[in-house]
């Protein structure tokens, strides 16, 4: 399955969402492969690659047409391969943007290794550009991250509305895997409410297990690591556990 993680505001845990997926499904014995879409290459710091080690990344496969089997590295989580990120992708849309079939370059260069992998984890940019764009046409499913604030709640209604329109306009088929509450302080009466309102919003969707503020989940990143290497016994690493067994029930359901 290809999933893209998406959300057009940054500060939701976007990229902690998608290296954590990624890695507790390599652990559990799943062949992995996380891309990094982000010309901020978040993913691929957090994983430990330094920055002078950011070539070959993603543009030489998407903006130079390079074979992404030749650009796909090993991490140090067994199971668990990526492609990196770097400052080149930032000019995507200017690159492609008279390039015909630009929006479908990322499922042409994943058809040549899907087979290889059980999971393609899409660590998106925080825009809906035309890398979120082609994101999208590659996904089987989307998975929103979203911190319970006002202005998040209002950027998913918006996220949401502007999906529905591509995937219309388009023609595109992915599915909702799930809205995956991130950064959550509980004790917030704020908070609460948020959370309430977006369960009302969407009954379906929300994910019941939510991410509270872990500081070791700040942590794991500078260490290079997941957080299931950094700290498996934090409340971070227990909630994605749960995350991971709830996303693959609901895939199961959604393909059946």
């Amino acid at each position: 399955m290809i999933i893209a993680v998406i959300n057009n505001k940054g500060g939701t845990a976007k990229t902690t969402t998608s290296v954590n997926l990624a890695a507790g499904l390599a652990r559990s014995g799943e062949k992995t492969l996380l891309v990094d879409l982000d010309s901020q290459a978040s993913a691929a710091l957090s994983l430990g690659v330094p920055n002078h080690d950011l070539t070959p990344s993603m543009s030489d496969a998407l903006l130079q047409g390079r074979p992404i089997e030749e650009i796909i590295r090993s991490t140090a989580q067994p199971g668990l391969d990526m492609v990196v990120g770097n400052m080149d992708l930032a000019n995507t849309d200017l690159h492609l943007a008279d390039v015909p079939g630009r929006e479908r370059r990322l499922i042409r260069q994943l058809q040549r290794v899907r087979t290889d992998y059980a999971w393609v984890f899409l660590d998106c940019p925080p825009s809906l550009s035309m890398l979120s764009i082609n994101a999208l046409v590659a996904a089987d499913f989307y998975l929103i991250p979203v911190k319970p604030e006002y202005l998040s709640l209002q950027g998913l209604f918006n996220l949401d509305l502007a999906i529905k329109r591509l995937k219309k306009g388009m023609n595109l088929a992915p599915r909702l895997a799930g809205i995956l509450l991130t950064i959550v302080h509980p004790s917030s009466r704020v908070v609460r409410q948020n959370i309430n309102e977006i369960r009302k919003n969407y009954p379906e969707d929300v994910f019941e297990t939510y991410i509270r503020q872990d500081v070791r989940l700040l942590e794991a990143p500078a260490h290079g690591q997941s957080i299931f290497s950094y700290s498996p016994g934090s409340s971070g690493a227990r909630a994605y556990a749960r995350i991971v067994e709830d996303m693959k029930a609901r895939i199961k359901r959604a393909a059946t």
